[in-house]
Parts: C-alpha cells; sequence; structure tokens
C-alpha cells in the first residue's frame, strides 16, 4: 500500500514553504527598514518582523509583525493593509517565484505569551512548588 507524505504535517510547514516564508521575510524586513513604504502613519514607526508563513501553494503569506515597543499596533496593521499592492510588488521583484503571493498581515503576539508565562512563573504559589522541598530529608 502506497504511503502518502503530508507536506502540511511539519510544524510551520515543508521545507519549500519555511524556506520561501524566511525569504519573504527577509524582503519586508528590508523593505520596511530602509523605508520604501511613504505612509505617515509608518514613520517614526520601527517595525519587526520576526516570522513569515506561506500556505502549501505558496500563493499567501502571513506576515507577523511587532511595532517596536509593541504600540500603535493597529495603526501600523492598518498602514501595511493599505500599502499591500506595493509590498507585494516589491517582493515579487526581490523573490524569484512563479506567482507574487498575497499578503495578510498579523500581529506577532508571542512576546505577549512569554511575558505573561514569565509572570506566571514568578508568582509566590509557583515558587513555593518549585522550592525543594524540606520536609523531605527527615
Amino acid at each position: 500500500m502506497p504511503r502518502h507524505h503530508n507536506k502540511g504535517s511539519a510544524p510551520g510547514g515543508s521545507q519549500r514553504q519555511l524556506r520561501v516564508g524566511e525569504t519573504v521575510r527577509h524582503a519586508v524586513a528590508d523593505i520596511l527598514s530602509h523605508g520604501n513604504v511613504h505612509d505617515p502613519d509608518l514613520e517614526g514607526h520601527i517595525i519587526t518582523v520576526p516570522e513569515v508563513r506561506m500556505s502549501p501553494d505558496l500563493k499567501l503569506a502571513t506576515i507577523y509583525v511587532m511595532p517596536l515597543g509593541g504600540r500603535d499596533t493597529d495603526i501600523v496593521l492598518a498602514a501595511l493593509d493599505r500599502n499591500k499592492k506595493f509590498l507585494r510588488g516589491e517582493i515579487a521583484h526581490r523573490v524569484n517565484l512563479k506567482f507574487a503571493p498575497d499578503l495578510r498581515f498579523r500581529v506577532d503576539e508571542r512576546f505577549d505569551e512569554a511575558e505573561r508565562i514569565e509572570k506566571l512563573l514568578r508568582t509566590p504559589a509557583v515558587q513555593r512548588d518549585l522550592a525543594p522541598d524540606s520536609d523531605d530529608k527527615s
């Protein structure tokens, strides 16, 4: 019986999706860092692009962004959405793909989640549970 390999089964996608996503991430980060997008809402914001996830057919790129300090995320997302067509064209010139992917922007919430976990780990109840028991030595 033939075995079928599901390319989407790997965490984050196939090797090709990961490679193309990383190439698109570098292109978007380069475009944003050089100030090539002329939008007043983006001026004065330093935007980090920690991850780009590609769909299995490479026609959709979900770009995770985080403005420095996590401020004005809604304004930055709206500005990126307004300039989606320009960014797609720039990516098409920089990344050698058969089709320029459609772009979708999302806020990267991993930093908030990591901070929440850190706060939980510092609570007295968790510290008490993590402390070595003194009554085990009897």
